[in-house]
């Protein structure tokens, strides 16, 4: 039986709030569904170039009284980068907490605006341990 991976799909309570943390990751919006009879938005995210990998934000438009919640039972999303200090302080620049650093020049973690835990992987090997994130403590949970 063959079986084809198609998207993961995170609730979000401020949709342009939670397409501006995943566009800073470097996704694009590759699809947009607007449904009136029932009243919410997906929005369909990529990196460039790998379009089968989307993550769908599901934005309901009365609210979601749920969000944000913790969601520990959903896991998190992971995405690879070309280089993890660059990213997160891009991240950090921007205003996003970086709740596991980098200190091993090869994982990070942070959340969404809606509390979802995104991994950040250096590609390749390593990078090695570099300041500010080779002493910077963990900060929240992810």
């Amino acid at each position: 039986m063959h079986v084809k991976y198609l998207h993961t799909m995170v609730r979000v309570k401020d949709l342009e709030k939670s397409m501006e943390f995943y566009k800073l990751l470097g996704l694009e919006e590759t699809r947009r569904i607007d449904n009136d009879k029932g009243r919410f938005s997906l929005v369909f995210l990529a990196p460039p170039g790998q379009p089968e990998c989307p993550v769908e934000l599901t934005y309901n438009w009365d609210g979601d009284e749920g969000l944000p919640s913790d969601s520990r039972h959903f896991g998190h999303l992971a995405y690879g980068v070309e280089n993890i200090y660059e990213m997160c302080a891009k991240l950090q620049d921007a205003g996003v907490t970086i709740n596991r650093p980098p200190r091993d020049g090869h994982m990070a973690f942070v959340r969404s605006p809606d509390n979802v835990s995104i991994e950040l992987l250096q590609i390749g090997d390593a990078l090695p341990p570099a300041e500010p994130w080779a002493s910077m403590e963990n900060t929240g949970h992810w």
